[in-house]
């Protein structure tokens, strides 16, 4: 491992986990600073173009975090009491949906197994009048966090993308580790974004930058978000610091991302020897791992697996996520296959 992580851990828990790099902190040090809130910080407002035209849309808008650039997304197309369509398993569904708190609309849940929305039922929901609701935006994921880290097919986004356009919706594709979903496709960011209307990108995952994201869309969309996002109190003054280090993980460290890829396909085919655990084998960086047919829990196995300095999140209650990333080394991986090793070893009646 690297940098000013421990050398006794291997963390497992999240790419979240990474930390700047050199050229990250030089950059900081010596990026140009305004307002944001007044007349703009142009290191942020570089970030905001550069990341536009990477992704082939018209404007960007740079937020705290990828949370924060789906709400803002979603204040900014569906008027209240409209209704917003989204992967049963997303992100979005699972995890955001309290945003309704602000939003006033409606989350709608579509099945979206292995990460791709039921096609059938998409085009259903957006053709029926039932409840006098009407949809005003689908919401898509990719990679996938819940489902593994999945990548959809290109055919699918473009299949959504039509369905949504014939039902009069637009397409927000919350993308927090969409650089990971095309590195897996073998496509660049552009091509991949071409079948959303806005796209919502993190920069403190793989990417390795300390914070925020950035929103994509159309200059009116991206305008009326950049409005909400000072209402709702994220004007970020002399925020040209962070996106400094937003723009170097930008144009430095999405080649990279391979190199998890394969350390995750790695760790999934050593894991997937070992006695009692069923692996779900990764696209991207994420190693989902069922400990069911192992007579312990997944507290249990985070815990067992703490103790040998292996750091890892239970993901339900017989389920654990594993994430590689760039402190990760390939010599890292066989390590954590021979922690898992022993603990299933040890394994006993929950």
């Amino acid at each position: 491992m690297t940098d000013s992580l421990s050398l006794q851990t291997i963390d497992l828990r999240s790419d979240t986990v990474t930390l700047p790099t050199e050229a990250m902190y030089r950059r900081m040090a010596t990026a140009p600073l305004g307002d944001d809130g007044l007349d703009g910080d142009p290191t942020a407002q570089e970030l905001e173009g550069f990341t536009a035209s990477l992704l082939g849309k018209a404007a960007g808008l740079y937020a705290p975090s990828a949370t924060m650039a789906n709400l803002l997304s979603i204040l900014a197309q569906v008027p209240r009491q409209d209704v917003i369509l989204t992967g049963s398993s997303s992100h979005i569904y699972t995890a955001e949906r309290g945003a309704a708190t602000f939003t006033g609309a409606f989350y709608q849940p579509i099945p979206d197994p292995n990460g791709a929305l039921d096609l059938a039922l998409l085009e259903a929901t957006l053709a029926s009048t039932k409840g006098n609701l009407k949809p005003a935006l689908v919401c898509a994921e990719t990679s996938h966090n819940n489902e593994g880290g999945s990548v959809a097919s290109l055919a699918h986004m473009q299949q959504v993308h039509q369905i949504s356009q014939r039902g009069g919706v637009s397409v927000h594709l919350d993308g927090a580790r969409m650089f990971n979903a095309a590195v897996a496709l073998g496509v660049d960011a552009a091509t991949l974004c071409q079948h959303a209307d806005t796209v919502s990108v993190c920069l403190s995952k793989g990417l390795s930058a300390p914070m925020g994201a950035v929103l994509v869309g159309p200059k009116e969309t991206i305008q009326r978000a950049r409005l909400l996002r000072k209402l709702i109190g994220a004007s970020q003054r002399q925020v040209g610091i962070a996106a400094a280090a937003g723009l170097e993980g930008l144009q430095s460290m999405v080649g990279r991302l391979a190199d998890d890829h394969e350390n995750a396909k790695a760790l999934g085919e050593g894991l997937s020897g070992v006695a009692g655990l069923r692996i779900r084998q990764p696209q991207t960086n994420i190693v989902q791992v069922d400990v069911s047919g192992t007579g312990m829990n997944a507290k249990q196995w985070e815990a067992a697996l703490r103790n040998r300095h292996v750091l890892v999140r239970p993901w339900g209650p017989a389920l654990l996520r594993c994430v590689t990333h760039r402190h990760i080394a390939a010599d890292s991986i066989q390590t954590a296959i021979e922690a898992f090793t022993a603990v299933a070893r040890n394994a006993g009646p929950i």
